[in-house]
């Protein structure tokens, strides 16, 4: 992605989407515009998943079809945060540091990019420099897309008659 920008640019609009779903920000995903802000979402992604010991390409939470992402969200809005800490990290001793990774983690994920901190700003807030940190606002890619295919197509069931006659006419060009 770096041979993308040139000189001093700060931000680059592609033609091309390339990278690994779950990772990419929403202004790359939906509008091909990269910038520092891109690389802080997918940050954000990775200190989810390390806190958690699962990965977001492969979170799935069936009762409210949301990914990784959506579920620390939730469990950020009820303040049970502690249910997404991985065992294996889960000491007492740590306990600080590891809601302060996800407090991070989702300021880095959050919708616009203008509202996510500077990798800089970051490294601040890693160092404990920054002490109190704002509220996150609500991340992008809470819900997992599959869920809303699945509800936009039984929606239109709802909506096409009852006829489960169908007659196909396969005719070439």
């Amino acid at each position: 992605m770096a041979r993308i920008f040139c000189g001093n640019e700060d931000q680059v609009n592609t033609t091309r989407v390339v990278g690994t779903y779950g990772y990419m920000s929403p202004e790359y995903l939906m509008k091909g515009r990269f910038s520092e802000k891109s690389d802080v979402f997918s940050f954000g992604v990775l200190l989810l998943e390390i806190v958690s010991g699962r990965k977001n390409s492969s979170f799935y939470d069936n009762e409210h079809s949301l990914s990784l992402i959506g579920f620390a969200w939730k469990l950020w809005n009820e303040g049970d945060i502690t249910a997404l800490v991985v065992p294996a990290i889960s000491d007492p001793c740590f306990q600080v540091e590891i809601f302060r990774c996800i407090h991070i983690g989702l300021l880095c994920m959050q919708e616009l990019a203008k509202d996510r901190p500077a990798v800089s700003t970051i490294t601040s807030m890693l160092n404990s420099e920054i002490v109190d940190l704002p509220p996150p606002k609500k991340p992008a890619f809470v819900e997992r897309q599959s869920s809303l295919d699945t509800e936009s197509i039984t929606q239109n069931q709802e909506i096409n008659s009852i006829n489960n006659v169908t007659i196909s006419d396969v005719n070439g060009r």
